[in-house]
């Protein structure tokens, strides 16, 4: 069985937009007719550009090659073009590539691709959600109102979850970290009372970041919200200087989270064995795939460290993100986003019961994909999938942080 032909479709999910501005989905089929789907989750550089990225690491280390080789086409995606680094685009173009090779081989064999992993040692997986507006919510006032924020939380206890998200911490730039103003510090700490106000220990709260501050600014944020035990402080600095995260970690008494923007063993090896982080969140659509983000894992049971798989993409990354998850032993928690469009794209496979999700027993990835439907919403615009801020923080006005993809402004 040999990899022939490769599919790219760059789909835009309908208005708000959750899970980013586009999702870039692959279809590998083998010679002998069986197609699996993968996820590329990408944002370095625009959709059209990475489609040719794709396309080139698909021609040189995945055409006419036996989708159960994954070591081999990850040592040569990751060695040939003189590199052995981690890249975040070439990574990501690997990684959906890789998971449409594991939804291939489950097929062929019959079986889930947790199967294939070491079989399954989680018979559900623990799942969160973001907060995000109420369909009675203002779309632009919930990203500043507590209140809102509560009502958002209550619903999800509701539904059975046990753990929320939520970022109320001012805008992420492209300058870099930042110091907190006053204002994002104190909407910070409010967001914190009233959502635990609200839920009381009927779950967790997950406070997210988008490695806005400097490692000062993070410690101060970080020591204001203390009091209200959250779960874990997220990419609280930003990643191109592993070691302050050990700083961040030495100075506060709540687990630090990061790795949505690593990419590969050597990245989250690093921060783990500096003791910057407890919780890593990979992302499979960019971490390495299936296979490597495993062997991540595995590295991260070393250090007691538990794995949160983050998912802000589409519902295949999902599907990939949940059969790792029933795998591995140190499993936390796993990021998910209910949208229609999801689950309309997926036929329903995955769903969210009771805060927790079944694990498939069906071949693959477990999940049908609606092709047609994909295609019906192409996107055509120049944004990449998420965008830094130009602007600075506002330290008179205050900041709103609106979402990772708010919704293209239309006339």
């Amino acid at each position: 069985m040999k990899l022939k032909d490769l599919k790219i479709i760059v789909t835009r999910p309908p208005p708000p937009g959750w899970g980013g501005r586009y999702w870039i989905l692959v279809k590998l089929t083998t010679d002998n007719g069986i197609s699996g789907w993968g996820e590329c989750y990408a944002s370095s550089v625009g959709p059209t550009a990475m489609q040719a990225v794709i396309k080139d690491v698909f021609e040189r280390y995945f055409l006419n090659e036996s989708p159960s080789n994954m070591e081999r086409m990850f040592r040569r995606t990751y060695s040939s073009g003189f590199t052995q680094r981690p890249d975040l685009t070439v990574m990501g173009a690997f990684s959906g590539l890789e998971i449409a090779c594991w939804d291939i081989l489950g097929k062929y064999y019959d079986c889930p691709t947790w199967q294939l992993l070491g079989g399954k040692i989680n018979e559900r997986v623990r799942a969160y959600s973001y907060l995000y507006p109420l369909e009675h919510h203002d779309l632009n006032d919930f990203w500043v109102s507590p209140d809102m924020a509560a009502e958002s939380a209550l619903n999800l206890i509701e539904k059975g979850y046990t753990a929320v998200k939520f970022d109320p911490a001012g805008p992420y730039t492209m300058r870099g970290g930042h110091m907190p103003a006053m204002t994002d510090i104190r909407l910070s700490v409010d967001f914190c009372k009233a959502i635990r106000e609200a839920i009381g220990d009927k779950a967790d709260i997950l406070f997210g970041t988008h490695g806005q501050f400097t490692t000062s600014g993070a410690i101060r944020l970080g020591k204001a919200i203390e009091p209200y035990s959250p779960m874990w402080f997220e990419e609280p600095i930003p990643p191109d200087n592993l070691s302050e995260f050990t700083k961040v970690q030495r100075a506060l008494n709540i687990p630090i989270a990061t790795g949505e923007r690593f990419t590969t063993k050597i990245e989250f090896s690093e921060v783990l064995k500096s003791g910057g982080a407890s919780i890593i969140q990979p992302a499979l659509g960019r971490a390495g795939g299936i296979w490597e983000t495993k062997k991540t894992s595995a590295i991260a049971e070393v250090f007691n460290a538990q794995v949160a798989p983050h998912l802000y993409a589409g519902p295949i990354e999902w599907a990939a993100n949940i059969q790792l998850s029933a795998s591995i032993p140190n499993l936390l928690i796993a990021e998910s986003i209910e949208t229609t469009f999801h689950d309309s794209l997926i036929n329903g496979k995955i769903k969210v019961e009771d805060g927790h999700i079944e694990v498939s027993q069906e071949a693959g990835l477990g999940i049908e994909v609606n092709e047609t439907l994909a295609e019906k919403h192409p996107y055509d615009g120049t944004d990449l999938h998420l965008m830094m801020q130009d602007d600075p923080c506002d330290y008179s006005n205050g900041n709103s942080f609106s979402g990772g993809a708010p919704p293209l402004k239309t006339n």
